[in-house]
Order: C-alpha cells, then structure tokens, then sequence
C-alpha cells in the first residue's frame, strides 16, 4: 500500500456527505499526493438524502481558501455492498461509525471500519453552524489526515 505498493482504497463517510467527509476526502488525498502515497479516496454518506447532490456551499468555501476544489464532487449513500470496494472505510463519528458496522455483513468488513480521527474523537457535524465550524472541522481533518499518511508509512516494509 502507498508509495512504493498497491493503492490504497479509502472511503470517508459521515451523515449526509456534504459538509464533513468531502473536507476529509479533500485533506487525505492531499496529504497522500504530498507524500507520494497511491490512494483512492472518496466519501459517502450513511444517509441517501442529499445523493447526487454538490457538498454544502460552506464546505467548498472552505475548501477553496486551502487551495483544494470540492465542487465536483457529489454526494452518494454508502452502501453494503460499499465494503468490497475499499480497505478502509473512516468514519466522522460513533454514530457514522455504529451504522457503518450495521451495515456489515462479515467480521472483516467490520474491521475495515475506523474514526477518521485517529484519537478516536468525533468530527463535530457543521451543518448548523457558521464558517468558524467548517474551518475548525476542515483543519482537524487535515491533521487527521496527516495523521493516517504517517500511520501508513510506519506499516510500509523497508525497500
């Protein structure tokens, strides 16, 4: 996996996919590029509501002021089906993550579920909040997101 192996799957999932885990796909993919790591990443959400749908306005302006451009992604449901696609599925929070394991069908696809915050805190939903919630949620996933690609280097074997 990563920079000198196969690619690395990754899936990002909050509630609705437009507020939260676009940010987080946003900041993992580009930490991953910083460093030279082979990811897929994408994001969903638990719920289908806003399927189809550009990520919230305050997220692609967030986004926007850290040189990272959202505004083609769109929003889709994760689905059962979802684990086969990925290694990894990260959730925003113990609900996300509760529904995730639900959701799966084998101790394997369980597995696969973790935090996106490797503390095991929860991203805060910023939905109903202002522009000082998207950047405080935006800057904990690119920390986060750091986080992961430093996690994933220390696994890597020497060459």
């Amino acid at each position: 996996m990563g920079s000198n192996g196969s690619t690395l799957r990754v899936c990002v999932v909050c509630l609705g996919n437009i507020c939260r885990s676009p940010l987080g796909e946003a900041a993992l993919r580009q930490a991953g590029m910083t460093r030279g790591f082979r990811l897929k990443v994408s994001s969903a959400g638990t719920g289908g509501w806003h399927a189809g749908e550009a990520p919230d306005r305050r997220s692609i302006l967030t986004a926007k002021r850290h040189g990272l451009d959202i505004s083609k992604q769109r929003a889709q449901q994760f689905r059962p089906g979802d684990f086969s696609r990925y290694d990894l599925v990260l959730a925003m929070d113990n609900q996300n993550a509760s529904d995730l394991q639900k959701m799966a069908k084998s101790q394997n696809e369980r597995e696969k579920v973790h935090l996106f915050l490797r503390n095991g805190g929860n991203v805060p939903d910023p939905y109903h909040g202002d522009a000082s919630d998207f950047e405080a949620v935006y800057q904990m996933v690119k920390t986060a997101a750091q986080e992961w690609i430093e996690k994933w280097e220390d696994e890597m074997p020497a060459t």
